[in-house]
């Protein structure tokens, strides 16, 4: 086995900081522009550091534009969608909660039929999945307008649900294959053998066991879900259902661009998946490294 020099090690660590950096370098850019005001922020842009720090965008925006604070005055012009954050962001719990669970219910199903069932259907399909990653999502988005309008599924959170399930089940299936596949058979036909149909060994034996990769997938989806900006910005059009991502794109005008709003919604939006990745790392490194290499 390749050990690794002391030489070796430092290139790697340093490699790793490196990589560390230019990922937080933007969220870092984001917190700095959030606590100043918008005159601050545009008076010198080469500036690292601000000159004063506020909290008041943070206040304005929990308060949906009823306390300014002292870096807005009474005659600020303020968007409306401000108003929405609350909204928004119950509109992002409700839809990436139920597009979690969705693309894990189906996910599981058609995953642990492709890794048990040998036929070429499921070869066929597995392939499908990989191929449909292949289209941008940006060319389906008139058929997917069209489609959903015909079944009035148009400004509802439903409609967003269910398109996102449909865009994200690859990635789902893609995921929990190979980790169902590592899964020993013998313990679902021991189970089998003692009076379990195929399903209910599928319950009681293999979800248990794969509960790191239906971890992983989980914080995953929900992740890309949450940050989804074209399916909702497509499907809806009504304040009531915008979600997160959504009032913040709406926060670039014509004439104004609210920076340091947009900043800071950006990272209250942050939080959750922070928080999420953080409560659940343990289960998503096994989960993704498990499934990686066939035992």
């Amino acid at each position: 086995m390749f050990k690794p020099t002391r030489t070796g090690k430092l290139l790697l660590r340093v490699a790793n900081l490196t990589v560390i950096f230019f990922i937080l370098l933007p969220l870092a850019a984001v917190f700095i522009g959030s606590i100043q005001s918008e005159k601050a922020l545009q008076a010198d842009t080469r500036r690292l550091l601000p000159l004063e720090f506020t909290l008041d965008n943070f206040t304005v925006i929990l308060t949906k534009g009823e306390q300014k604070g002292r870096i807005f005055d009474q005659a600020t012009y303020l968007p409306d969608n401000i108003k929405s954050f609350y909204t928004a962001f119950l509109n992002s719990v409700v839809v990436a909660s139920s597009v979690t669970l969705l693309t894990l219910l189906f996910g599981s199903l058609s995953a642990y039929t492709i890794a048990r069932q040998r036929f070429r259907w499921t070869l066929f399909l597995l392939q499908a999945n990989i191929v449909a990653r292949f289209v941008p999502v940006i060319v389906l988005m008139i058929p997917l307008y069209v489609v959903m309008r015909s079944f009035g599924q148009l400004n509802s959170l439903s409609g967003v649900v269910i398109a996102e399930t449909g865009f994200l089940l690859p990635y789902a299936i893609l995921i929990l294959a190979p980790y169902f596949d590592t899964i020993p058979t013998e313990l679902e036909e021991a189970a089998r053998i003692d009076g379990c149909t195929r399903l209910g060994a599928f319950v009681r034996i293999v979800l248990p066991l794969a509960t790191p990769a239906l971890a992983a997938c989980g914080v995953i989806m929900f992740i890309i879900s949450w940050h989804e900006l074209l399916i909702p910005l497509i499907l809806n059009a009504r304040p009531d259902f915008m979600t997160l991502p959504v009032v913040i794109a709406s926060l670039v005008g014509d004439v104004h661009v609210f920076f340091n709003l947009m900043m800071a919604i950006c990272l209250l939006a942050l939080a959750p998946t922070v928080i999420l990745v953080a409560l659940l790392q343990k289960y998503i490194v096994e989960g993704l490294s498990a499934g990686a290499v066939k035992g």
